[in-house]
């Protein structure tokens, strides 16, 4: 199976011009059909840009609104995002639950409308430093406890979790330009599968990390099977970054 990178390009670059540029180094390290599957998330800003310069990734958002049009300033709705052609969309990162205040019941109904637009969800789990600190279980019930919130009420039988990754980004590593170790994110990782595949009866779901994934790195994280992509950040600000990570 062909591993799925996410390009979370978060408040960067400075201007148009350097998007389409990013965009443009990104097309040109996907340099056949065994190449990862690559999704581009840039600011809103900059979506109908890089949208026209792009062939071989898809578009992706990195917040959706959950209504479709309406007096909300400074939101997009994942109506807009559409009519942009994203594919897919981010929902629940770790910087927009500290930084904005965002809640699971923002984030459950992000994801509700999301999907009933048709769109893939992104979704990111992750534990603080306070709770990695407490060990393993303190870990695995913070998690579940995330997801049982963050997917209430989607359905089995209309098979919307087709359309869910879940991303598992330690909050601690976002940034830090420290990883979380391979061993340690698969095993988080394994147990966010039981966890959905018991909830959810879906064999294929797809299980990105995200924590500081750089060229230098991503080759002792991406020969797990159970890690099937990544969400990449500072790292896909930078042409040379970008050609390690495509061609792992």
């Amino acid at each position: 199976m062909r591993k799925l990178i996410v390009f979370n390009w978060k408040s960067n670059p400075h201007s148009a011009a350097a998007a389409i540029k990013l965009a443009r180094a990104v097309e040109e390290a996907i340099s056949d059909k065994n190449a990862p599957k690559v999704v581009i998330a840039p600011p809103f800003t900059f979506l109908e840009d890089v949208g026209k310069v792009i062939k071989k990734a898809k578009l992706g958002g990195q917040d959706a609104f959950w209504k479709d049009v309406g007096p909300y300033t400074g939101e997009i709705s994942w109506h807009q995002e559409k009519h942009l052609k994203v594919k897919y969309v981010i929902i629940g990162h770790s910087e927009r639950r500290k930084f904005l205040g965002e809640t699971d019941e923002m984030i459950n109904k992000k994801v509700l409308a999301a999907l009933k637009a048709g769109l893939k969800v992104i979704l990111c789990v992750g534990e603080p430093l306070a709770i990695r600190k407490k060990g393993k279980k303190a870990i695995e019930n913070f998690i579940k406890k995330q997801l049982e919130k963050d997917l209430r009420g989607l359905s089995i039988v209309k098979g919307q979790m087709s359309n869910v990754i879940v991303a598992y980004e330690p909050i601690w590593a976002i940034g830090a330009g420290q990883a979380d170790t391979p061993r340690d994110a698969v095993e988080i990782m394994s147990f966010i599968r039981r966890i959905l595949n018991s909830k959810f009866k879906i064999q294929n779901l797809k299980l990105l990390y995200g924590g500081s994934i750089s060229g230098k790195n991503i080759s002792n994280f991406i020969k797990y099977r159970e890690i099937d992509g990544f969400l990449v950040g500072q790292a896909s600000l930078k042409s040379a970054e970008i050609k390690k990570i495509v061609g792992v």
